[in-house]
This record gives structure tokens, sequence and C-alpha cells, in this order.
């Protein structure tokens, strides 16, 4: 749980007073309670529901827009609420309810008088742990691989050396055949070339990165080496708080927010040596790859977006516009743009790293990880950036011990066996539906390819399948906290702000989410641990599963908290079926990278990222990378 960010230990201070005035209605809670309980109800009733309804004037004010506005709850009200939640009340029952109604209605205009901003956790945090597990808290030297041949031409420019990776761009570093400030210049020139295509820079921090830069380039001479990320240029997602410069979210309406300290992730990879040049782009409060200036683009081709929400990351990365770079993951938007974009993506254990400083959607759920090129430039990064800072109380004191010569070979590795087998096209499917199958048909010969891959390797892959479980019922979670992270929003109308609208945006799931009610929240959360069992049992059997990058893979682990590592899996050729019609929301078609996704059980993160390091060194995908024919 992200306890607060930057500014939290002001804002705790700043609300005494407010919580002191809020404590009056505990007593109204209780009546609540009695109220419901000799209904027969217990708090089966959807009060955000009720609340807003009761709350909206005759002229349609929005709720909330003034304490206590509005009419009295009514009978009426209690009906409208009844039918969509598909409770049966009495007359009598209604009658009995009022009173506490009342009071709930109260107590909450009373907290929403607080204005809680987003720096504000709730007083819990989740941890997918099961009982039982004991976490390995030895912490060990990092092992990196050993020193790579590479060379610089001088001549050349620095621009040839965009496409390496971390581990090379270190050496160089390392033994100043490349200054950090050549680095820093050089990826600043192209992010300016290519951002007015790929729209993937919000903030740059040039005056910091320079000064970053020089000071790298004085340590390493004067023999004080920080590491492997000592003078890289990275970029950040930008909802990481940087002091002096502007924390936007991507969403319109926020563009000069800032805050005064610099997040827990920004800090360590300054403790690192790392040079932040860019706060790149997001979606829109982490949703999708639209944000309030454009749509951020796919450097394998241009006229498809990055997916999202870390839309910036992968697509600089991709484009060798930055060393690194830092993104976040509450439901794929690692995977996601690592897939489209053909990064390498590592989305570390729920409660690996702390999110003290970052914006938050969902604290049972956000995650911050590394998109970079190859998969031990994550283990790099990860390394620098995990670990308990006393904050973020959802962060356990476990080890990520990178070694980059770990043996691999001993790990139990399954697959899932129905994601990597052919779908069956019914004979009376749509020409959609069959354009679709093609497009299926034809990324599956990457996913079998990758399994003979593995098997050369001298892997023995054991068949598995998820667990029957329905995780899909358990994403409206998220969506709760999600709005409760920015009600303020759609108590407002400042949701209105946000570029996209549709049914799938924040801004209606907003709405919708205060229909969610608080028991059924706790169902789901109640649900959510015999999820994390099962998938703690599913890993009792195998160390590491490899599968699509897809599928419930995906929502099952984001709930539950494992691991993923995700690596390009190869480009689709001239003959892979045409992508989908629809603009920036496309995806695929000839061109275009797939992927491959390695998971883990918990805390397990850096055997999973030895495995998919060995698969990379034998395949060789992560060095392929888009020819950028535009500026």
């Amino acid at each position: 749980m992200l306890r607060m960010t930057s500014v939290g230990d002001a804002i705790i201070r700043d609300m005494s007073e407010q919580l002191s005035a809020a404590s009056s209605f505990a007593v109204t809670r209780r009546r609540l309670l009695a109220a419901c309980s000799a209904a027969g109800l217990g708090q089966t009733l959807v009060p955000g529901a009720l609340l807003a309804l009761a709350s909206q004037d005759a002229s349609g004010q929005r709720a909330g827009a003034v304490a206590g506005s509005g009419p009295e709850i009514t009978p009426e009200m209690i009906d409208v609420v009844a039918k969509m939640t598909g409770i049966t009340i009495t007359d009598e029952q209604k009658k009995m309810m009022l009173a506490g109604l009342k009071s709930q209605h109260e107590a909450v205009v009373a907290v929403r008088e607080m204005k809680l901003p987003n720096a504000v956790a709730p007083a819990f945090h989740f941890d997918p742990v099961p009982g039982g597990m004991v976490l390995d808290t030895v912490k060990k030297p990092m092992k990196i691989s050993a020193a790579p041949k590479v060379s610089y031409d001088a001549s050349a420019g620095p621009e040839s050396l965009a496409f390496l990776t971390v581990r090379e761009l270190a050496e160089l570093v390392k033994t100043r055949k490349v200054s950090s400030v050549e680095l820093t210049k050089m990826y600043l020139a192209r992010l300016r070339k290519y951002d007015p295509t790929l729209h993937f820079v919000i903030t740059y921090t040039e005056e910091r990165a320079m000064k970053q830069a020089a000071t790298a380039d004085a340590e390493i001479a004067a023999g004080k080496y920080r590491g492997p990320l000592h003078g890289i240029p990275w970029g950040g997602k930008d909802l990481l708080a940087v002091k002096g410069y502007p924390t936007t979210w991507g969403a319109a309406g926020f563009e000069k927010q800032s805050f005064d300290e610099d997040a827990e992730v920004v800090k360590r990879l300054d403790a690192a040596g790392a040079v932040l040049i860019a706060k790149l782009s997001m979606g829109a409060l982490a949703q999708n790859d639209v944000w309030f200036g454009a749509r951020t683009r796919n450097p394998w081709n241009p006229t498809q977006g990055s997916s999202g929400s870390s839309a910036g990351s992968g697509s600089a990365t991709a484009a060798g516009c930055v060393g690194f770079s830092i993104g976040t993951e509450t439901l794929g938007s690692i995977s996601s743009p690592s897939t489209r974009n053909g990064a390498t993506g590592l989305r570390p254990t729920f409660g690996f790293v702390p999110r003290t400083g970052a914006m938050a959607l969902s604290w049972t759920m956000d995650k911050i990880g590394a998109i970079c090129r190859s998969v031990e430039d994550c283990a790099m990064v990860i390394s620098a950036i995990y670990g308990p800072d006393q904050r973020d109380l959802s962060v356990h004191d476990a080890a990520f011990n990178w070694d980059a010569n770990f043996d691999w070979k001993k790990l139990r590795v399954g697959y899932i066996k129905s994601a990597f087998d052919d779908e069956v096209l019914a004979s009376d499917a749509t020409e959609q539906q069959r354009a679709g199958f093609a497009r299926r048909a034809y990324d599956a010969k990457f996913n079998t390819a990758a399994l003979g891959a593995l098997r050369k390797m001298g892997v023995n892959l054991i068949p598995v399948e998820m667990p029957k479980f329905p995780f899909g019922s358990l994403t409206p979670l998220l969506e709760a906290e999600a709005a409760a992270a920015f009600d303020e929003l759609t108590l407002t109308g400042r949701a209105d702000l946000l570029t996209s609208q549709g049914p799938g945006d924040w801004p209606n799931q907003f709405r919708v989410a205060r229909f969610y009610s608080a028991v059924d929240y706790i169902q789901a959360m109640r649900a959510r641990t015999l999820a994390i069992a099962a998938m703690d049992e599913l890993f009792k059997t195998v160390d590491v599963i490899v599968t699509p990058s897809q599928g419930v893979q995906l929502t099952a682990t984001n709930l539950t908290g494992q691991p993923a590592v995700i690596v390009p899996n190869g480009v689709r050729g001239d003959d892979a079926p045409a992508a989908p019609t629809g603009g920036g929301q496309a995806a695929g078609g000839p061109g275009t990278p797939v992927s491959l996704t390695f998971l883990g059980g918990l805390y397990s993160d850096a055997r999973v990222a030895a495995l998919a390091k060995a698969y990379q060194d034998a395949t060789g995908f992560h060095r392929m990378y888009p020819k950028l024919n535009f500026s």
C-alpha cells in the first residue's frame, strides 16, 4: 500500500482538525448498522448510489457540490437502489431504514468535505503472501554478466549507441570510452527528433540531467563508480514525482501539478547515478495511451498507438531514445506496451518496489517496474529500486538477488497448454471473427516456435493450466479503488476535462464504480484470498510458467501479485494478416512485434528473469529494433 506520497506527512498534519470534526459521526454509523440489521439487510444496500440520488437537487447539480444539499432520502429512492442490487425491502423495512440512512448520508458528506488527496491511502495494506510462505531475506551482491565486447567508433557519433543495452552502455561509460554527457545529449536529441511523431515526452528534465551527467563523469574519472546504472540516461513515467518539474499524471487539469519531493524510485535511481532526462507520457490517470497532449505512438507502426498506460516508457525505450525507463502496472500497463513496442518488461512481485511519491490508482494492485531492451537491464534496474522505505507498508523486506549466471536448468518450467493450443474456427463465424482467427493463427506460430526454442535449450516443459477461478469477476476492485483515488473528479465534474470520455474510459467507470457496494468489495477481497491460494498451489508444482502475454494469466497474476517478465518474441512478416481498423486502437499487422511472458511465484523475480535472459540469449529477438523512417 502507498501510505503517503511526498506530500503525505504535511497532509496528515493539516487534516487533524478535520478528522476531529468528523469523529462525531461515529455514533450515526452505529445507528445505521443497527437499522440495516433490523431490516435483515446487513450492509447490502449501495450507499454510494443512494447518496448520489439524495445529493442531486432539482436543478441537476452534481452530487457533493454542497454538503447536505438536495432532497431528503425517500422510500422511492430506496426502491430504485434496491431494484439495482436485487434486494427485496418491505415498506415497513424502508421506514425503519430512513433515520439510519440519513445519518450515513451525513457521515459520507463529512468525509467528502475533507477532500482527501491522492496521496492519502486507506488504513490497510494488501499482502498477497499466503500463510506459511517463507521469504528469502538474505541479500547478496548483484552478479551481472561478464563485460561484453562492445566498441565505440567516435567518428560514427554517439547515436550509433542508441540501441545498445544498459549492460553494454555501462561498460563503455565505466571504461570512459563514452561519457555520460555524450549519451545524455544524444538521447535528448533523439527524443526531440522523434517526439513530434511518437508523442512520448510530457516534460524534459534537461537541466537536471546535464548536471547529473557531468557529476557522473567526474565521479567515474575519480574512480567512484556506483554501478552499472551510473551515468545511464533514463525516462520515467509521469506519475513519479520529481521536485522542480510538473507531474501531470497524463491528465488534463493536472498539467501544472507539482510536488516538493522526489518519488522514492527517483531517489534510488539518483543514488545509483542514473540520469533522468524526461518524464514520459502515460495514458490519462494510467489508462491506455491517450494523454492530454496526444496519443503516444508505436515506433514500429506510428499509425498505431503504443498501448498503455506506460505508453511513453514503452515507445521511447523501443525507439532507442532512452537507456531504460520506469513503468507501472495495475492490470497490464507494463506487459501491454512492452508487447506492442517490442521492449522487455519486468513487472515485479506486488510489494517489492515502494510506490511512495507515485500516483495511486489501486492500492492493492499498483506495481512499479522496468521497461528496457534486455532482461538483464530490467534486473539491474529492479536491483536499484526494490526494498522497504518505511512508508509504503506493502513492501516486504525480501531479497532480489540477481545472478546472471544462475543455473536456470534446475528450474521446473511449465507452460499453459491451452493457451498455446490452436483455436477451432466455427463454421458460422462472421467475417470479422474469421479475420480475428486468422490473426491469432498467424501469431500462434510464434508461440509454437518459442516452445521449440525452449526445448532446444534443454528445458523440459511441463503442461499446466490456470486454476478454474472467475478472476475477471474481481476486476471491479480496481475500478472501485480508482474511483476512490479520484473521487473529487467525479464529485466536482472535473472528470469532464479528461481527453477520453467513452464508455470504457475513467470518467464513466468512476461513475459506475460508485454503485459497487462496500459489501461487494469486501466479498470480492474474500474471494481474492481464495484466488491467492489457488495460484500458490499452481506455483508449488512449477517454478516458472511460460505463456502468451495475454489471456487470463494477465488478470490473475495482477490480482494475486506474481511477477512477470515480458520479452520480444519476433516480428510479424509482410505476410501477416492486416491489423484491424480503428486508428490508434489498432494493433498488430505486418512489421509489428509479438511477445512471450515468463511468470513465477511470489518474490521469485530473479530466477524468473534468469530463465527469460537465457531465452533472450538463445533467440536474440531483443536485438531487433524499429527502422525509424520518420522525423
